[in-house]
């Protein structure tokens, strides 16, 4: 399956916070032999979270989105996530008993009396108001849960949250999936220009349909100067001959050098 992230936030696209949760969850993925296949970044804009979400469940691929599922104004993920699946909002009752219990945990660790008719702890219940049908994924650090619709994902916006949950989705759900058959192979070229080698890359991936070929050029690297990291990657039984025909190809060219990654 392929694995996609929305990551949800005026803050972000602002420069209010940074994010951290792609880096993060592309080493959850590498630590079972996943990859990343794609990112997303929205604002908080209901129509246009809707519609990145309306994409993401009907893919069918395994999405995380992070962000947005408070209940405060600027918090629209829930309610898109509904909009998206074509569902009603519904308090969960494993939700609501959650929340309660973190309630009145509080309650204790402050020395008061847990009022659950009060206003602000009644406003509390909609963090746990999900698309009817939604299953519960805890949260270890406050007891607030996320949500999934099918095999999209819904976490807080705070890592501290967030990963572990994320974390806890890949183990539990996903538990079964065997690691990709994947291999990377590259080298470093110097003297040389991506215009140049194009056609040496373009026969390698037609010669090898289950490999795919990338150049990084790099103008000021501290220690290697101009050059370009060049390889293939894929599936193993042919990545090794497609390096091979790649040294090969790029021995034929005057004046460049090169050397393995």
């Amino acid at each position: 399956m392929n694995f996609g992230l929305i990551i949800i936030g005026d803050e972000i696209l602002s420069g209010r916070r940074q994010d951290k949760h792609m880096a993060k969850v592309i080493e959850l993925l590498a630590a079972r032999g996943q990859q990343l296949a794609w990112a997303r970044y929205v604002g908080d804009e209901r129509s246009r979270i809707t519609e990145t979400l309306r994409e993401a469940m009907a893919s069918g691929e395994v999405v995380f989105s992070c962000g947005g599922i408070g209940a405060t104004p600027d918090d629209h993920t829930r309610q898109c996530a509904a909009l998206a699946a074509g569902r009603p909002l519904v308090l969960h009752p494993e939700a609501k008993a959650l929340i309660e219990e973190r309630m009145r945990d509080v309650s204790a660790e402050q020395g008061t009396t847990w009022e659950p008719d009060r206003p602000d702890n009644v406003h509390r219940l909609n963090m746990g108001v999900f698309p009817e049908g939604a299953r519960i994924i805890p949260n270890p650090y406050n007891k607030i849960p996320g949500f999934s619709v099918g095999h999209v994902h819904f976490v807080p916006g705070f890592p501290v949250m967030a990963h572990p949950m994320i974390e806890w989705v890949l183990a539990s759900r996903y538990a079964e999936l065997a690691p990709l058959a994947h291999e990377e192979r590259s080298l470093f070229v110097y003297g040389g220009m991506e215009a140049t080698l194009t056609p040496l890359m373009e026969t390698l991936e037609t010669q090898f349909p289950g490999v795919r070929v990338f150049s990084l050029p790099s103008v000021d690297h501290p220690q290697r100067g101009k050059h370009i990291e060049l390889g293939v990657k894929g599936e193993p039984g042919s990545v090794a001959a497609a390096f091979a025909q790649l040294q090969q190809g790029l021995a034929a060219f005057e004046g460049l050098r090169f050397d393995l990654a």
